[in-house]
């Protein structure tokens, strides 16, 4: 039996026609650039994230940079964030001419620290005052501790950029005035990330991204900085760059966003049978650890996106023979990641010491992710463990 990690055939061909009909009315508009298709799915995108506005961009990459940029971010200053991430996080602040500061991960979540958050931040405060944006990683399709990050936000006053690359409609669990509330990714910071890359939960045809936002005025900052700075048109009050989203990009996301929830509760339904199939197996919690699921305790969680699996991601002791093995079974998996960003050679002058994020580093040597894809059969997810289970039997 063959299991991708992922496959996006039959996930297109339930939508050819509607797409084709969608792609054919773009080209015939002659309007491809921004225009209604855009404007469209910025509304669309804004209500889903509970947020007040929404501005397409051409990439999650670029949904970050805009946002920096946006914000003044530039030599000098530095951004909190996390070790452990794709490289985009990182790579927008350097391409300001910033740098960043990471606080470690939690070991379950694998999402940021907000303890250790508070340590950096104790230290900037007291010493160059330099930290001007925070920017957590949503990771794997589950929110980070956003009311612990958000509270230590507003004591430093230090905006917070979410990147949600991998978690729109994520729900994260809140507490105000004494009473938990769930609010979604990209509605809780400054602004929020989206990356439309294909292999997302919503995934286009190419690249894409959106930011969103709650504040107007920053919303109208992006528009500008993503349209070369300019306001109005050939007059440049600022340097911006060409983050426009495509309106083909705009118009085949629009009709997947309509079954985007549907594919959410089939990953889940992916998920809990990767647990029964784990457990059955009496691997669970021996020589694999399964994905922590942060919010998933809480009363109600079953009607919320608590966790939406991007990805799903196991750790073991013996990860990269155990890939090896899964591999030549036919079983797609992946590493995400291994390397940490304060390891890449791009930081090499900084020279940070190995050790010095260590929760990071040990997720870098454990992490494999599993196919996890809506589409995916049970005989499949459970052809994946048998063969998981093999590979520690023998």
């Amino acid at each position: 039996m063959k299991v991708p990690l992922l496959d996006l055939k039959p996930q297109m061909d339930g939508l050819r026609a509607e797409i084709l009909d969608a792609v054919t009315t773009v080209i015939d508009s002659s309007q491809y650039i921004l225009g209604p298709e855009v404007s469209k799915l910025e509304n669309a995108v804004a209500a889903y994230s509970g947020a007040s506005h929404a501005v397409g961009v051409s990439s999650g990459t670029d949904a970050l940079l805009v946002c920096l940029m946006a914000l003044g971010i530039g030599p000098g200053d530095r951004v909190l964030t996390t070790p452990y991430s794709f490289f985009a996080t990182m790579g927008c602040v350097l391409r300001t001419g910033a740098l960043p500061v990471f606080a470690d991960i939690e070991p379950g979540s694998m999402n940021i620290d907000p303890a250790r958050m508070a340590e950096c931040l104790k230290e900037d405060a007291d010493n160059t005052k330099s930290i001007k944006a925070i920017i957590p990683v949503h990771l794997y399709g589950q929110c980070a501790d956003m009311q612990s990050i958000m509270e230590l936000a507003g004591e430093y006053d230090i905006p917070v950029i979410e990147d949600a690359a991998q978690a729109i409609g994520s729900d994260c669990l809140y507490e105000v005035d004494g009473r938990a509330v769930w609010k979604r990714a990209g509605s809780m910071g400054a602004a929020g990330c989206f990356s439309f890359f294909p292999s997302k939960n919503l995934g286009g045809i190419g690249d894409g991204g959106m930011v969103t936002t709650s504040d107007p005025d920053f919303a109208e900052r992006l528009r500008i900085f993503r349209n070369h700075g300019a306001s109005p048109k050939y007059f440049h009050s600022h340097t911006g760059g060409n983050f426009r989203l495509d309106p083909v990009q705009a118009c085949v996301l629009g009709i997947k966003l309509k079954h985007l929830d549907r594919w959410h509760s089939q990953r889940r339904r992916n998920s809990e049978l990767y647990r029964q199939y784990f457990r059955e197996a009496g691997l669970d919690g021996k020589v694999v650890e399964l994905p922590t699921e942060q919010y998933g305790n809480a009363a109600d969680h079953a009607l919320h996106n608590h966790h939406i699996y991007n990805q799903f991601v196991i750790r073991v002791q013996e990860r990269d023979r155990l890939r090896e093995f899964l591999t030549g079974n036919d079983i797609g998996c992946e590493v995400y990641y291994p390397l940490c960003l304060h390891q890449q050679k791009c930081l090499e002058k900084y020279k940070v010491s190995a050790g010095a994020y260590p929760e990071a580093e040990r997720a870098a040597k454990e992490s494999l992710a599993l196919p996890i894809y809506p589409e995916l059969q049970p005989n499949q997810l459970e052809y994946v463990v048998e063969t998981i289970a093999r590979f520690f039997h023998s």
